[in-house]
């Protein structure tokens, strides 16, 4: 059983499940605590998910892309420009997402639901394919 834990651990998918499950950690309780101060439904997804930003540049440089980490100088900020960028584009589709489901009647966590499973994706094909290459 040690050996297939072991196992799961070095593949680098699962280690980028476990780092975006800490990372929605952070933007799911942000953003219900901003719904629950009264915060418009859009603005509280964007911050929510800023703040898992920075949680997940930190487990992802750390803990998934480890022999993929570029070295300091201009590689490094390189490679932070385009998972900024990455970001952002979840940032985009997250936001975009909840607003459609807010304005069109739908309760906004669920809307939030499907933006976590559309950004997921989204950002993990293009941190394993362009970022973290």
């Amino acid at each position: 059983m040690t050996a297939v834990i072991s196992r799961l651990t070095d593949i680098r998918l699962v280690r980028y499940l476990l780092a975006s499950i800490g990372a929605l950690a952070v933007d799911v309780g942000a953003f219900l605590a901003l719904l629950s101060l009264g915060m418009w439904a859009a603005g509280a997804s964007a911050i929510g998910y800023c703040l898992g930003i920075a949680a997940h540049w930190v487990l992802s440089s750390r803990a998934v892309f480890i022999g993929n980490v570029a070295s300091r100088g201009a590689a490094r900020t390189r490679q932070k420009a385009l998972f900024v960028i990455s970001a952002l584009v979840g940032l985009g589709l997250t936001t975009a997402i909840v607003w459609a489901g807010d304005a069109s009647g739908f309760d906004p966590r669920l809307a939030k639901i499907v933006a976590i499973g559309v950004s997921f994706i989204s950002t993990w094909l293009l941190r394993s394919r362009v970022v973290f290459r």
